[in-house]
């Protein structure tokens, strides 16, 4: 049987990886052999149709910690708090490993490089500049208004999402309740009558004759068709595929860039703020944009490297915007970089809201007469023979 497990050794930290073992005292065991201490191990899936996200309370975890530390309680008093009024099993052996190094000496930032998959590097490379100077409630308090910032801008775009969602949903049933239902009562009708159908009204009543003869097979097909089509929408490769297609589209690929630059001149700030050296900081937001706009950071992250100003090597690189590119400039003439980037931040994301509103605006009118034309388009191809009947019964 197949275990994911994570284990750790020495230097290397720790590492995820697949063993065939009989049960899990046998992956403890193999793993023991070779010098590894296993911190977790759970039975390989078979199948994953929907990836489970991580729900450790990131936010909820500052900002209780933020409350405790200003309170004038120490970090492991706070920590242990935290740990004792947790209700999940697995957050709570979170806490309680962390405690663990703590007791042995070690660093809140070291102890928290222990998983990675509940801290993100931005974070610990927060709170590891803020040991320098002792001052880590104020990195938690710049972490939470960066996530407070983030979720904002998603919350906005969500909420400006669900009445066009609402209306694509409402107008699929409708035309599903038409095409499954309706439909083959009507092909029934017009098989009996001798009269000659429109081309449109005739490829309709077949469609309702298919569907009544092989309602079952269909229904099925289409089952497997949605499950088969949920499941590839939640493969990385579809996601980056996906995602690269919306960047080939001129005007939505542009907002894209804008929204990717906000989010990384937000991290960048926040770090800087933080007392983390530029060239660092640039390495560490690196996967906040994509592969593309990853290679320019590179060759940009180099030519500061070499002396080149931040502000001319986002220039040349293509990193910046006329906007971003002013500010840069003037924060790197007053010395506040940090506070210059989240600033930059917040107006690209001002814009990008702006530009949601307005589509959305354009969009809702446009997907009721879509929806409107088909379920009336419908509708008319049924009843038309009925017109044309009594048209030459008169």
């Amino acid at each position: 049987m197949q275990y994911d497990i994570k284990v750790m050794r020495g230097a290397e930290g720790v590492v995820a990886m697949t063993l065939d073992a009989a049960d899990e005292m046998d992956v403890f065991a193999k793993m023991r052999e070779q010098g590894y201490t296993v911190l977790s191990a759970s039975p390989k899936k078979a199948l994953k149709l929907f990836a489970s996200k991580n729900a450790f309370p990131l936010v909820l975890f500052n900002q209780e910690l933020l409350s405790l530390l200003t309170a004038g309680l120490t970090l492991l008093e706070s920590l242990e708090t935290l740990a004792e009024k947790e209700h999940k099993q697995e957050n709570r052996k979170v806490f309680e490993q962390i405690i663990a190094q703590l007791y042995e000496g070690k660093t809140l930032s070291t102890a928290l490089q222990q998983f990675p998959e509940y801290f993100p590097g931005i974070f610990i490379a927060s709170i590891k500049a803020s040991e320098k100077t002792g001052d880590i409630p104020e990195s938690l308090a710049r972490f939470i208004a960066y996530q407070s910032q983030l979720d904002q801008v998603k919350r906005h775009v969500i909420s400006a999402s669900i009445y066009p969602l609402m209306l694509m949903g409402v107008g699929m049933l409708v035309t599903i309740f038409l095409l499954a239902y309706v439909v083959p009562r009507f092909s029934r009708i017009y098989a009996d009558v001798n009269t000659e159908l429109p081309f449109f009204s005739r490829l309709l009543m077949h469609w309702g004759q298919l569907l009544e003869a092989h309602g079952g097979t269909l229904l099925v097909s289409g089952c497997v068709l949605l499950v088969t089509i949920s499941y590839t929408l939640t493969r990385p490769g579809s996601k980056r595929w996906i995602v690269h297609s919306m960047w080939k589209f001129p005007a939505l690929g542009a907002r894209l860039r804008v929204y990717q630059l906000a989010r990384f001149y937000r991290a960048l700030g926040m770090l800087l703020r933080g007392g983390v050296a530029i060239v660092p900081a640039l390495q560490m937001v690196t996967d906040l944009l994509q592969q593309g706009m990853r290679d320019q950071l590179s060759q940009a992250t180099g030519t500061i490297r070499e002396g080149m100003s931040i502000s001319r090597a986002m220039e040349t690189h293509d990193l910046s915007t006329p906007v971003a590119g002013r500010m840069l400039r003037v924060g790197e003439r007053t010395g506040q970089m940090g506070e210059m980037m989240e600033r930059i931040a917040a107006f690209h994301d001002e814009e990008t809201s702006r530009w949601v509103e307005r589509f959305i605006k354009l969009f809702e009118p446009l997907l009721m007469v879509f929806i409107g034309l088909m379920v009336g388009g419908i509708v008319i191809l049924m009843y038309l023979p009925i017109f044309e009947l009594a048209g030459s019964i008169q």
